[in-house]
């Protein structure tokens, strides 16, 4: 299993970044004196010197190692971490998900409709720098859009672990940013959440190729986590960050790790709780019965 450091990747890290900390490329190269155009080809996967990575690391706020994919990726930025989920995403066979209350990989287009304005709501409007922080939203509405055209378009297998217990809490609730948000109608919000959970009952009822569902009575992780799997490489990713219902994507730190006792240890988790899932249409006529009643 190979575990170099590729100039690709590192192009992609610092592209997600770049992102992260609200840089274009143009403004990336004025800070560093770098030129734009060597900026855009160090993105494409072209080779940097090792102290011009080191100035741009220093730029974006992030570690060399981060920077490299040396060991484990830290990742303070919702953008960042959900732009690697995409680039990611990209090349994987197969991927694994705890990402609760549902996989956005798996969401209808009506959760789409909603989704800008649940991370909006999301952000507190006494915090500093309030209306960057709604700008912010409108470069991660991109990323998870590009994500989800990118998995429709390849359609990489899917197995995603859903607890019964977020998704119950998630139709009393409905879909919503925060606690009790004013001016919001919560009727159609619990229509919606109520929609996506008929979604999953679809999904595990139709089984479609490619598409593995568990529904997961017993304890989840605390945090979010997905397994990124092809021929030859194994990643997984851990964290806070969450989308659709009580929305974080502002606080936290995200990690991103290839190294094998990490994978192992987190394939170990996820092997276990697939084994006690429900699945196909026990598990669609348990969350009819006792989720959707």
């Amino acid at each position: 299993m190979d575990h170099g450091i590729s100039v690709e990747d590192i192009g992609e890290r610092m592209k997600a970044f770049r992102l992260g900390a609200g840089l274009t490329p143009e403004q990336l190269a004025n800070r560093s004196g770098i030129s734009r155009a060597a900026i855009y080809r160090y993105e494409a996967g072209h080779p940097a010197r090792i102290d011009t990575l080191v100035k741009i690391a220093e730029l974006l706020g992030v570690s060399l190692p981060s920077l490299l994919g040396a060991g484990v990726e830290y990742i303070a930025s919702a953008i960042s971490f959900f732009e690697r989920m995409r680039q990611l995403e990209e090349k994987v066979d197969q991927i694994t998900v705890l990402f609760g209350p549902v996989s956005y990989l798996l969401t209808t287009d009506l959760y789409d409709e909603f989704l800008p304005e649940i991370l909006k709501e999301s952000i507190p409007s006494n915090i500093d720098h309030y209306e960057q922080a709604l700008g912010d939203v409108d470069t991660l509405i991109e990323i998870l859009f590009a994500r989800k055209a990118s998995y429709k378009k390849r359609m990489p297998n899917v197995i995603s672990l859903v607890s019964a217990a977020e998704l119950t809490q998630f139709l009393r609730l409905g879909l919503v940013g925060m606690h009790n948000p004013s001016g919001v109608d919560i009727d159609r919000r619990r229509e919606v959440a109520r929609i996506e959970i008929q979604n999953i009952v679809q999904l595990l009822r139709n089984q479609p190729i490619g598409v593995q569902l568990g529904i997961v009575l017993d304890s989840m992780p605390g945090s979010s986590l997905q397994i990124f799997k092809q021929a030859n490489k194994k990643s997984v990713a851990v964290s806070p960050f969450r989308l659709g219902a009580f929305a974080n994507i502002r606080l936290g730190v995200a990690t991103i790790s290839s190294a094998p006792d990490a994978t192992e240890l987190y394939q170990s988790v996820t092997n276990q709780l697939w084994s006690r899932a429900l699945k196909g249409e026990h598990a669609a006529d348990y969350l009819e019965e006792h989720v959707l009643k």
